[in-house]
């Protein structure tokens, strides 16, 4: 289940178990009703696997990302 914004398939995912982070890493499927999506919104439910990671646990956190480069100015 999606609480809070929205998951991309191209986001960056940490894996929570107990408030510590276990795995870091990427999304490598995101499906919602057995079909590939390219997100979900705050609210539905998903199904999702992340790469190199099969360990989760029906009590871990996903806590979804994305990372931005900013040009640097003086």
């Amino acid at each position: 289940m999606v609480t809070d914004g929205t998951i991309r398939r191209a986001a960056g995912v940490r894996l929570l178990r107990d408030d510590v982070v276990v795995h870091e890493g990427n999304l490598a499927s995101l499906k919602r009703f057995q079909d590939d999506v390219r997100e979900v919104q705050s609210g539905q439910e998903c199904g999702m696997s992340i790469e190199n990671y099969q360990d989760i646990k029906g009590w871990d956190v996903i806590v979804a990302f994305e990372g931005k480069e900013i040009a640097r100015t003086l």
